[in-house]
């Protein structure tokens, strides 16, 4: 086998560097090493990579690894990589072999010069050259830098210190929507807040299973809220086995607006228990997310964001949140506002980020027609990012809400399998958007070109 090129540089977010390879590989393929030090490859390992980049003609090829912490090497397995694979963050590893001709061809088309965001501008161009393949095989071994668990991962892409770049991800992202036909221009379908009558004005919604060591927390800080309107809460118990059953009874006996809902099934995840409630005809005309294991920051929240779906005319609202320990002590990163969400293009930059923030409110005639994917992890997001492809969303940049981190919460501390599962799906949900976004857009374009024939 030819020899091939290895280029290992912790330059590679700058699109000159990209730029300065480009001129110096020679070989058909080369290996780009992303973080230092280099990994150590396995037996014919360049090998099976070229073996399957000329088989498969992928453009680039990336691979399954072991993670060595402490001199104790232990599997990473990646995911599939997907048209909805959009998020900067995108676990390749360390390793990707790239088609010389390609990577070429889509370097000398750049025409921004990043400082940060160069090797994420790179992949997306070549996702629209060819196939990104994954080789579901462990291939090298690379050092894990990065020990922190995976609660405390999650909020990296909202660090204030990160926003810089967060700025080039989100132009580079854009750009790539525009090429490829999902781009969403900042136009929006009218909504009428007043289309049907509701007993009550805004419903807080409360899933929960067996959290009998925060729930009644939680009911309190709604109960509590001081609005000029008729509002409930509905706390849907998903077949607890503690105490939470017993201690939202006895809240519910005392107080008229909790009202206390077991479902008859036993298949509902967070969404279906959302939608269970949604489609209660005590729902009212706004529905509030609140998370068992969370508190309300003061009084004015419900006002605040009931003040805000009639201010912004929207059909969804997100606040921010500050992230506290369970003793209700802010942890960093502090505040998070998600203030990379603006008016003219939020919704274009949502399929790039992993989250849009809480609390999150809608309107509850749409959520009834959309309805929440009935799962327990993303189902927000991608009602979300439904909502988006239409209506407005509204955002309040001041904290509304008290984020608990604590050791039972259920994504406080995930093995690589379940992220795994987890950033698949979102991916598969920004798949789902994708396509459906290049629909309007091409409907949209049929209809302009229907309209200057005639």
């Amino acid at each position: 086998m030819s020899k091939i090129s290895c280029v290992s540089s912790k330059y590679f977010e700058n699109t000159a560097t990209l730029k300065q390879i480009a001129d110096s590989v020679y070989t058909p393929y080369f290996f780009l090493y992303t973080k230092s030090p280099s990994p150590r490859l396995g037996a014919y390992a360049e090998e099976r990579f070229v073996q399957i980049a000329r088989a498969t003609g992928a453009v680039m090829l990336y691979s399954d690894y072991y993670a060595e912490r402490e001199g104790h090497p232990a599997p990473h397995p990646t995911i599939e990589y997907q048209a909805g694979s959009l998020r900067d963050d995108f676990d390749f590893g360390s390793v990707l072999l790239v088609k010389t001709e390609t990577f070429k061809k889509v370097v000398g088309e750049m025409d921004t010069n990043y400082r940060y965001a160069a090797l994420y501008d790179l992949r997306l161009r070549l996702s629209r050259e060819g196939q990104i393949f994954r080789i579901p095989e462990f291939l090298y071994t690379e050092i894990e830098q990065d020990t922190r668990r995976s609660g405390e991962k999650q909020f990296d892409y909202v660090n204030p210190r990160n926003r810089e770049v967060q700025i080039e991800m989100e132009q580079a992202c854009t750009a790539h929507l525009k090429m490829v036909g999902a781009y969403l221009s900042p136009q929006f379908k009218a909504i009428d807040l007043t289309r049907e009558s509701f007993g009550t004005e805004a419903s807080v919604i409360i899933p929960v299973r067996n959290r009998e060591k925060t729930i009644a927390d939680a009911i309190h800080s709604v109960l509590t809220q001081q609005t000029g309107f008729k509002y409930n809460i509905l706390v849907i118990d998903n077949h607890s086995t503690d105490n939470t059953t017993r201690i939202i009874s006895d809240i519910a006996s005392k107080e008229r607006r909790v009202i206390h809902l077991i479902p008859e099934r036993t298949d509902l995840g967070i969404g279906g228990c959302w939608t269970h409630a949604v489609m209660h005809p005590a729902c009212g005309r706004f529905a509030v997310q609140l998370d068992s294991d969370d508190l309300y920051i003061n009084e004015k929240v419900l006002q605040t964001i009931v003040d805000t779906f009639r201010e912004q005319q929207c059909a969804m609202v997100i606040g921010s949140y500050r992230m506290v320990n369970f003793n209700l002590e802010e942890i960093p990163p502090g505040i998070i506002d998600h203030k990379e969400w603006t008016p003219d293009n939020g919704r274009n930059n949502a399929l790039r980020v992993n989250g849009l923030g809480a609390p999150r409110a809608f309107y509850t005639p749409l959520l009834r027609e959309i309805k929440i994917p009935n799962v327990n992890y993303g189902e927000d997001y991608a009602t979300a990012l439904a909502i988006s492809r239409e209506y407005r969303i509204g955002r309040i940049y001041e904290p509304l809400y008290l984020c608990r981190r604590w050791e039972g919460n259920s994504d406080a501390d995930l093995d690589i399998q379940r992220v795994n599962q987890h950033n698949f799906y979102k991916d598969k949900i920004r798949t789902i958007e994708l396509f459906a976004r290049q629909t309007i857009e091409n409907g949209e374009l049929k209809i302009e070109n229907e309209q200057n024939k005639s």
